[in-house]
């Protein structure tokens, strides 16, 4: 009797095993953040940028827990290509310190110059505009290097090795997409140095309606500046946008900066925190 229910009980747990195991909670949980960050990857305003870099924190929190499990030892270790997850972690990292440099570098070229134009009033300020469009340029041509610079990887699911694998991989796209969408928001568009009279006329008759109505909430204003300023040193003294204009422009740009740097620097916390816990799990 002894013999027969200790079969019974192994032939239970054999059958047991077999049955297909159910997803741990974080790896649904993370799953879920990477379904709603990539829907949202065509949007690029400042506002939508917070919410994309703020839902980034929260997936990369579950990361964190993720790295946690047993399950997600295992299968690191078992890894064939974790040297590329690393290399690809420390990307991200200098990704997202280019990006806080850029932005901080724009921050202080507004302040620098709605200061200016506050304190010369009434005088010629085209050459501090130029300044600003100069620096705008340099940070321009930096983005543009590092971006083309940047070999993106292919990182598709784990279809045999491992879910954890497959989701971290897919973390890492989706945190570069977010982040490249940052830096080509900080670029912003090209605008030609030669552009017709008409083209001109109405690109900055929009933008002072904008600014007039402040309504400018969903606008890129890293474009409007840049616009803003353009009509000025294009126009001179019978400039489109006035210098209240582009001083309003200025601090409202400077604000959404200050949203961004805080969001980024956030991110960037949780990067490192992640790193080193791959780097604890591989290791031990």
């Amino acid at each position: 009797m002894d013999s027969f229910a200790a079969n019974q009980k192994k032939s239970f747990h054999i059958r047991s095993n077999s049955l297909p195991s159910k997803p741990h909670p974080v790896v649904d949980e993370v799953d879920e953040h990477l379904c709603r960050l990539k829907s949202s990857e065509a949007t690029s305003t400042s506002s939508s940028l917070c919410q994309k870099l703020d839902g980034l924190q929260d997936l990369h929190d579950c990361i964190d827990k993720l790295l946690l499990l047993p399950l997600s030892h295992q299968a690191l270790v078992d890894n064939e290509s974790v040297d590329d997850q690393l290399e690809g972690s420390l990307k991200l990292l200098d990704l997202c310190a280019m990006a806080k440099d850029a932005l901080l570098q724009t921050k202080e070229s507004a302040h620098e110059l709605e200061s200016t134009l506050r304190r010369r009033r009434g005088h010629d300020i085209v050459g501090d505009v130029q300044k600003y469009l100069n620096s705008r340029k340099m940070i321009k041509k930096a983005i543009h290097k590092a971006l083309k610079g940047m070999e993106r990887s292919k990182f598709p699911k784990s279809d045999e090795s491992s879910e954890v694998v497959g989701l971290l991989k897919e973390a890492e796209t989706v945190t570069y997409n977010s982040i490249e969408s940052v830096l080509s928001f900080i670029a912003g568009p090209k605008l030609p140095s030669k552009m017709s009279g008409w083209s001109l006329v109405s690109k900055f008759i929009q933008t002072k309606k904008v600014v007039s109505k402040d309504l400018d909430t969903s606008g890129n204003k890293v474009e409007m500046v840049d616009a803003a300023l353009y009509s000025i040193i294009s126009h001179k003294y019978d400039c489109i946008v006035q210098v209240e204009d582009v001083q309003i422009l200025l601090k409202k740009l400077a604000s959404s900066i200050q949203d961004l740097e805080e969001d980024l620097e956030s991110l960037y916390r949780r990067l490192i925190k992640n790193r080193v816990a791959f780097l604890n799990i591989l290791n031990h």
